[in-house]
C-alpha cells in the first residue's frame, strides 16, 4: 500500500496529465512530408556522376584522348545518363514540394500512390510482395549494369551484359592472384584466431563419468532439488505438453569445497548426458573478440552433443569470472582497496580466531574497504556488497553479451541451406530444433554476477550449497575414513563434526589425508584420534614457528592468551573453546579459537556483547596484571571489538538508541537528539560523533566489565596461563578442565587450584611483571603444579564390617577439600 505525500493532489489538471507516446501517424496522414537529409537528395545523382566519370575514363584508355574530348563523347553517346539524372532532379523536386505544401502532398499520397498501393495490398500478401519488390530491384540494377557495359565495350547493352563473364575469365589469373594473396592474409589471422578459441573446455562422455549422487556428501537437500531438474532434463514432454518449459540453468553457489563441482559430475552421470566442462580461465585471452569466438564455438558444439545424445550438460565453474561486467558497470566501487588491515593480519593476538565464523565473515567484509554500509542479511539469493571484477568483466569486452546471447536469445535458423538457399528460393527456413542443453554454473562470489545473467530464462534454479550441517559432516567423515584403515569409534566422530562447525568436503578429505600421514610418518597405519587432532590443528593453524619466547614475553603472551580464554568461558555460551596456544604462527603470537556446539543460524545482543567481552579481554588483563601497561598485541581485538560494536549501535538496534545509521545518513535526517540544520556536512558530522560517542560508551562498559570478571577470576587466569607456559597448545578439553580443576584428556587440571600453587604463581607473575617492566630478564622459574594424590579406595571389610562412606569423606577445613571447593577450580 502506498502512502500519498502530503500536499499532492491524486487528480492532477490536464497540463499535468502523463503524455501517451502513441504511435506515429502513418505516412499518407502527414500534413507534410518529412524532410530528407542532404546526403538523401543527391546520393543518386553522385551515383550517376560516378558512372559518368567510369565511362569518361574508358573512353580516355580506348582512344587516347583527353578528358574533356572525352567527356563530350560519351555525354552524346550516352543519352540515358540525362535521362535518369533528369528523372532523379524531377523527384527531388517533387519531394521539396510535398515538404512545403500540404494540399499538394495530400493529393499525391492519398489519392495516386495511396491507391496503387492500397490495390497492391489487396492482391499480394505481405511476403509477395516483399519477393517482387526485390526482383524489380534487382532487375533494375542488372539493367544500369548493361547499360554501363554496353557505353564501355561500344556494343548493345544486352550482348556487353554477355560478354562481362568472357572478360572476367580473361583477367582470372590475375584475379585469383589477388584473391590468393588476400585469403592467405585472412586465414593467418583466422587460424590463429582458431588456435586461441580453442582449449579450456573438456568434453567428457558418458561412458566417461563414475560419479553419482552417492558420491555426494552432506549436501542431500541441494541433491534432492537438483534431482528434480534430471526428471525434466530427462522427459521434457511431461512439462512441455503442459505449457510448460524445461528449467535449463542451475547456479550453484557457497563456500570452496562444498561439493558444488562433484554434484555437476554426479547430475552428467546419473543422466547419462556428456559433460562439458568449462575451464574458469578459458575466456581470459590476450586479444580482443577471442572470449566471443569461444562462447559461439562452445555452444555450437553443445547443440550438436544435445542432437546427438538428446541432451547435454554444461558446467562452468568459478562463473564470476566469466558472468560479471565489473563494479563500475553494477554501481560498485571497483576492486576494493583496504583501507586498513585485516583483523588476522596483524603481528599480535590473533584477535579474529575467538570469533564466531559469521562474525568473522562480517569483519572481514568490513576490512575489505567497505564504508560503513548495513550488512545485508543472507537471502539465500544475492547478496548487497557488491564485490565486482575487472572493470571490462572477467572474460573481456563482449563475451558476457554473447554468454547471454546464447543462453536466451533470438532462436535463430541453423544451417547455411536453411538460412540462406532456401531463403533466396522464396521459401521460409525451418525452426531450429529444441536443445535440450542444461547449463550449471559454480561460483563462489555471487554478488559480482551480472543481474542479467541471473534472470529466469538464463538460470531458472539458484541453489546455495553450503557448510554442511552436522549430519552432514558426520557422514563426510564416514565415507573418507571408509577409505582409510582407523581406528575411530563413532562417539569420536561425532565429536569430529562438532568441533569442526564449518568444515566442507574438501578440508574433510584433506583432514583425513593429513591424519593418515601423521600416523605414517609416527610409523603406524591406523589413524587414531591423536592422530585426527594433530591433523585438525595443523590444517587450522598452520604450521608453528620455530620460535622460542623470552621468558617475560612468554609469560605476557600466556596471561593475554589465558584473559580470553577464561572470559570466554565464563560469559560466552554460544561458542565453546576449542584450542589455545601461544605457539608463534605467520600472523599472530598466541590465539584462542571457538566453535559453536550446535548449528544456530541467528544471533543476539547477548551473544555479542559477550564476543567484544572475550575481544577486550586482553586489553583489560594486560592493564591489569602489567601495572596499567598494555602491548600492541591488542590491536587486532580492539578492532574486532570496534567493528562489532558498531554494528550494534548503528543497524542492529541493539544499543542506546533505536534508528540505524545508515536510514539516517541516506535520508539524511541528522543524529537522534541532533538539532535539524540547513548544514549538510554539520549534520553528517554531528551524526558520526553521535555515533562515536555511543560506541565508545559501550566499549569503555563492556572494557570494565571484563576487568571486573578478570579480578574476580584472577587464579584461573593465572592458572591456565602457567599451563599455555607449560605445555604451549592446549585443546579446548584441557582448557576447561584447568579451569574446574579436574582431569582432562591431555592435561590433568587437578593441581592447578591448588591454594600453594596459585600463591607460587603470583610471585612468579610479580617476577615477571617487575622484568616487563625493567626490560631485565626474568629469573624465576616457573612453577609445577602438585600432583594430585589419586582418589582413595575403601577398603573391603565385607558387609558387616563396611564401614561408613562418611569416614573416607575429606575433612571440613583440610588442605584438599579447599582445593576443590568450586569457587577455587573455576566453576562458573
Amino acid at each position: 500500500m502506498s502512502v500519498q505525500p502530503a500536499g499532492t493532489d491524486l487528480n492532477p489538471p490536464p497540463e499535468h496529465q502523463p503524455v501517451t507516446n502513441w504511435p506515429a501517424p502513418a505516412a499518407e496522414d502527414r500534413a507534410l512530408r518529412r524532410r530528407l537529409p542532404l546526403f538523401d537528395r543527391i546520393k543518386y545523382l553522385l551515383l550517376l556522376g560516378l558512372i559518368y566519370l567510369v565511362l569518361a575514363w574508358s573512353f580516355m584508355a580506348q582512344f587516347q584522348v583527353g578528358f574533356p574530348e572525352a567527356a563530350n563523347q560519351v555525354a552524346f553517346a550516352n543519352p540515358w545518363l540525362w535521362v535518369l539524372a533528369g528523372l532523379e532532379v524531377v523527384r527531388q523536386v517533387h519531394f521539396l514540394i510535398s515538404e512545403h505544401w500540404a494540399g499538394y502532398h495530400r493529393f499525391w499520397t492519398k489519392f495516386v500512390f495511396g491507391a496503387t498501393d492500397r490495390w497492391y495490398r489487396r492482391r499480394f500478401n505481405d511476403w509477395t510482395r516483399f519477393r517482387i519488390a526485390r526482383i524489380g530491384k534487382v532487375l533494375l540494377w542488372l539493367v544500369v549494369l548493361a547499360l554501363v557495359l554496353g557505353a564501355i565495350y561500344q556494343e548493345s547493352p544486352l550482348t556487353a551484359l554477355f560478354r562481362a563473364p568472357v572478360a572476367f575469365l580473361t583477367a582470372l589469373p590475375l584475379v585469383l592472384q589477388l584473391a590468393f594473396g588476400f585469403f592467405f592474409v585472412m586465414i593467418q589471422f583466422i587460424g590463429l584466431f582458431w588456435f586461441l578459441s580453442r582449449g579450456g573446455i573438456d568434453t567428457y562422455f558418458p561412458e566417461d563419468i563414475k560419479t553419482r549422487f552417492t558420491d555426494v556428501w552432506g549436501q542431500d537437500h541441494v541433491v534432492a532439488r537438483v534431482k528434480e531438474n534430471i526428471v525434466y532434463l530427462e522427459n521434457p514432454e511431461a512439462i512441455e505438453e503442459k505449457g510448460g518449459y524445461v528449467p535449463g540453468g542451475i547456479l550453484l553457489w557457497g563456500p570452496p569445497g562444498t561439493g558444488k563441482t562433484l554434484m555437476a559430475e554426479a547430475v552428467a552421470g546419473e543422466t547419462g548426458k556428456p559433460y562439458v566442462f568449462v575451464d574458469p580461465g578459458a575466456f581470459i585471452n590476450m586479444f580482443m573478440g577471442v572470449g566471443v569466438l569461444k562462447v559461439k564455438s562452445l555452444f555450437r558444439k553443445l547443440r550438436k552433443l544435445a542432437l546427438r545424445y538428446g541432451g547435454v550438460i554444461v558446467f562452468f565453474d568459478e562463473a564470476d569470472s566469466l558472468g560479471n561486467r565489473g563494479a563500475s558497470a553494477q554501481g560498485g566501487n571497483g576492486v576494493p582497496g583496504r583501507s586498513t588491515p585485516a583483523p588476522w593480519a596483524h603481528t599480535g593476538c590473533n584477535g579474529f580466531a575467538h570469533l564466531s565464523e559469521p562474525t568473522r565473515e562480517l569483519l572481514a567484509r568490513e576490512a575489505l574497504g567497505h564504508d560503513l554500509a548495513e550488512p545485508a542479511p543472507d537471502t539465500g539469493r544475492r547478496s548487497q556488497v557488491m564485490m565486482g571484477g575487472m572493470g571490462m568483466g572477467g572474460g573481456g569486452a563482449g563475451t558476457l553479451q554473447a554468454l547471454l546471447t546464447e543462453l536466451s536469445g533470438l532462436k535463430k535458423p541453423r544451417g547455411l541451406i536453411n538460412r540462406y538457399v532456401r531463403r533466396a528460393l522464396g521459401m521460409r527456413p525451418k525452426p531450429p530444433p529444441k536443445y535440450r542443453i542444461m547449463v550449471m554454473m559454480a561460483t563462489n562470489m555471487p554478488e559480482a554476477l551480472d543481474e542479467a545473467l541471473l534472470r529466469p530464462g538464463r538460470i531458472d534454479r539458484i541453489y546455495k550449497v553450503g557448510y554442511p550441517s552436522k549430519a552432514g559432516r558426520i557422514r563426510t567423515y564416514d565415507g573418507y575414513l571408509a577409505k582409510v584403515p582407523h581406528a575411530l569409534t563413532p562417539e569420536q566422530v561425532d565429536k569430529l563434526a562438532t568441533i569442526t562447525p564449518y568444515a566442507t568436503g574438501a578440508t574433510i578429505k584433506d583432514t583425513v589425508n593429513e591424519a593418515l600421514i601423521t600416523a605414517f610418518r609416527d610409523g603406524r597405519e591406523v589413524i587414531t584420534w591423536s592422530d585426527m587432532m594433530r591433523a585438525k590443528q595443523a590444517k587450522e593453524l598452520g604450521p608453528s614457528e620455530d620460535v622460542e619466547y623470552i621468558e617475560r614475553e612468554r609469560h605476557a603472551v600466556a596471561v593475554h592468551e589465558a584473559c580470553h580464554a577464561v572470559i570466554a568461558y565464563q560469559t560466552r555460551k554460544h561458542l565453546e573453546i576449542d584450542i589455545a596456544t601461544i605457539e608463534k604462527g605467520s600472523t599472530y603470537l598466541g590465539m584462542v579459537a571457538s566453535i559453536p556446539p550446535e548449528d544456530q543460524f541467528t544471533r543476539w545482543r547477548t551473544e555479542y556483547e559477550s564476543d567484544i567481552l572475550v575481544s577486550v579481554a586482553s586489553l583489560a588483563g594486560e592493564r591489569l596484571f602489567f601495572g596499567g601497561d598494555n602491548s600492541s598485541g591488542v590491536s587486532g581485538d580492539l578492532e574486532s571489538a570496534t567493528s562489532i560494536a558498531t554494528y550494534m549501535e548503528a543497524h542492529w538496534g541493539m544499543g542506546s538508541t533505536v534508528s540505524s545509521f545508515a536510514a539516517s545518513r541516506r535520508l539524511e535526517v541528522g543524529a537522534p537528539s541532533g538539532k535539524a540544520g540547513k548544514d549538510d556536512e554539520a549534520d553528517r558530522l554531528e551524526l558520526r560523533h553521535a555515533l562515536a560517542d555511543r560506541i565508545e560508551e559501550k566499549l569503555v562498559g563492556l572494557l570494565e566489565e571484563a576487568d571486573r570478571l578478570l579480578t574476580h577470576h584472577r587464579g584461573q587466569v593465572l592458572g591456565l596461563a602457567a599451563a599455555l607456559e607449560r605445555h604451549k597448545t592446549l585443546a579446548g578439553e584441557d582448557v576447561v578442565a584447568v579451569l574446574e580443576g579436574r582431569q582432562g584428556p591431555i592435561i590433568d587440571g587437578r593441581g592447578y587450584g591448588d591454594p600453594g600453587f596459585l600463591h607460587a604463581l603470583e610471585r612468579y607473575h610479580e617476577a615477571a611483571a617487575a622484568a616487563h617492566h625493567a626490560h631485565a630478564p626474568l629469573r624465576a622459574e616457573l612453577p609445577k603444579p602438585p600432583t594430585p594424590l589419586p582418589p582413595l579406595e575403601p577398603p573391603d571389610f565385607g558387609e558387616q564390617f563396611a564401614p561408613s562412606e562418611s569416614i573416607w569423606a575429606h575433612p571440613a577445613g583440610s588442605p584438599d577439600a579447599v582445593a576443590m571447593a568450586p569457587e577455587e577450580r573455576g566453576g562458573p
